[in-house]
């Protein structure tokens, strides 16, 4: 995912980044410019508390709150996105010792990723530093895969799978043990990637609902499989800051949702 704001007349409030809550881990490189990270719960304001980001290449663990940064001024971005469960794979890293942290790649990751970073942000474009993400990811992924083939179209069959081989990857077929290693692997219990998932079913529903000119949320709460609309709108705020009428209207309208807008 990348974001690249040279050259573009945004003002100071336009410069807000908004994103969900996420099982997904990362590595963030910035080429221009600074980023300041907002002190949880702190409202997108320009007078809000903010630490600035702690280097331009680090490593970010799951999420499980929403978060924002800020922009000081144009910024050329990029974001590698990755399954937490892969992560553990091929790095070794406890996720669950990475929930809610963002570190300088330097501190966290071996020689030969930190290698991989450094090729990044010494390629002459977009295009030639995910070819060399994809050099260097492909064959390591394939060296350490599992079995159990992946289906990632959504959290949701991400989830099922995530079950399925925790089931049957170690001796011992208990709810805790599986529950014990799925944490193990992504950092958070079951129950919130369930939630993530239920919420991004919900996100593409609303979507399509929307463009179709029929959106009612007590429907979509049925359908997704929340308890009423009301559950909904408590899980909505969870993951995204945000009850779900007000996120559909800044995906539209606010600059900063961009992240949104990609998901779309």
């Amino acid at each position: 995912m990348g974001r690249n704001t040279t050259g573009v007349a945004l003002d100071d409030s336009q410069r807000f980044n908004h994103f969900p809550a996420t099982p997904l881990c990362s590595v963030s490189w910035w080429f221009e410019g600074d980023c300041e990270m907002l002190v949880e719960n702190a409202p997108a304001t320009l007078d809000a508390a903010r630490v600035p980001v702690p280097a331009s290449m680090v490593f970010c663990g799951p999420f499980r709150r929403p978060s924002i940064s800020w922009t000081p001024g144009p910024v050329h971005g990029m974001m590698l996105l990755l399954m937490p469960d892969a992560v553990q794979l091929m790095t070794g890293l406890d996720i669950a010792q990475w929930v809610n942290r963002m570190e300088p790649v330097e501190s966290v990751l071996s020689p030969a990723w930190q290698g991989m970073c450094r090729d990044v942000w010494e390629a002459p474009d977009d295009d030639a530093r995910v070819r060399c993400m994809e050099t260097f990811l492909d064959p390591l992924w394939q060296s350490v895969r599992p079995t159990l083939p992946f289906d990632l179209h959504r959290y949701k069959d991400w989830a099922q799978a995530l079950a399925l081989r925790a089931a049957h990857s170690a001796p011992g077929r208990s709810l805790r043990q599986m529950e014990r290693r799925i944490k193990h692997w992504t950092g958070q219990p079951m129950r919130d990637l369930r939630g993530v998932s239920r919420a991004e079913h919900l996100f593409f529903e609303a979507w399509a609902a929307e463009e179709e000119g029929r959106l009612k949320w007590a429907d979509l709460a049925e359908q997704a499989g929340y308890a009423d609309q009301s559950h909904l709108c408590r899980e909505t705020r969870r993951v995204t800051g945000f009850t779900p009428e007000e996120l559909r209207w800044r995906i539209r309208h606010d600059e900063g949702f961009w992240p949104y807008r990609l998901w779309q």
